[in-house]
């Protein structure tokens, strides 16, 4: 199960971080990402972070904005958003999965939360 939390609404240039709090699987196992999905459009994987070593890859739409981290304690997941814009605005699933997918071809998903940014 994952459940996200921290999704809200600010303007411009401000910042809001998510976290994802998983259980029921090996969580020190694989991957947790990020997906996001505006309307109308296509679901893009924005950041994943590998449980076991901490690595981490964004695409290029966030890279040097977003920041993924983990507390492994707490198996918990977070996204760190600055400087946002607002074609940032979307829904935010957080995703999992122990085999480390490509893209956003995930196993298991959370509900989501709604980031929207004014302009």
């Amino acid at each position: 199960q994952l459940v996200e939390s921290g999704g809200g609404s600010v303007p411009a240039g401000g910042s809001l971080r998510l976290s994802c709090a998983a259980s029921g699987y090996t969580y020190s196992d694989g991957c947790v990402g990020w997906v996001r999905q505006a309307p109308g459009k296509t679901r893009e994987a924005i950041a994943v972070i590998y449980t076991g070593d901490d690595s981490t890859h964004y695409s290029d739409s966030v890279k040097g904005r977003f920041i993924i981290s983990q507390d492994n304690a707490k198996k918990t997941v977070y996204l760190q958003m600055n400087s946002l814009k607002p074609e940032d605005s979307a829904m935010y699933y957080c995703a999992a999965d122990p085999d480390c997918p490509t893209g956003d071809l995930y196993r298991y998903w959370g509900q989501g939360t709604q980031v929207t940014v004014s302009p």
